[in-house]
């Protein structure tokens, strides 16, 4: 069973900064993608960014520039660093990773990290 543990959620005041973390119970290099979303009551989860595992990564319009994906593979976490925070990125934030491709595809999620930006 793999585990996706989240952390480093916080309140902050809009333009600070804050980094989530998701450590994997899984060698991340065993995954053939990893990314972020992120959900607010009412709202569909909505993807943040992704990281495939060949380092590439895709961005929602409303974060680029502002926020980083990454990972350490030796910690077997991923990382997403937001800077420049707006009242609008206030959600709880997921971490999602992903094994195989088509019918075969495997998808985990975390339970989750809140994020709360203050005007």
């Amino acid at each position: 069973q793999v585990q996706l543990v989240e952390s480093g959620g916080g309140d902050v005041q809009a333009g600070g900064s804050l980094r989530v973390s998701c450590a994997s119970s899984l060698r991340i290099v065993s995954f053939n993608g990893m990314g972020w979303y992120r959900q607010v009551p009412g709202k569909q989860r909505e993807l943040v960014a992704t990281l495939s595992s060949s380092l590439f990564t895709n961005y929602a319009d409303s974060v680029k520039g502002r926020f980083t994906i990454s990972r350490d593979n030796a910690k077997n976490t991923l990382y997403l660093q937001m800077n420049s925070l707006k009242p609008e990125d206030t959600a709880v934030y997921y971490c999602n990773a992903w094994t195989g491709w088509g019918v075969g595809r495997s998808e985990y999620w975390g339970q989750g990290t809140q994020g709360t930006v203050s005007s």
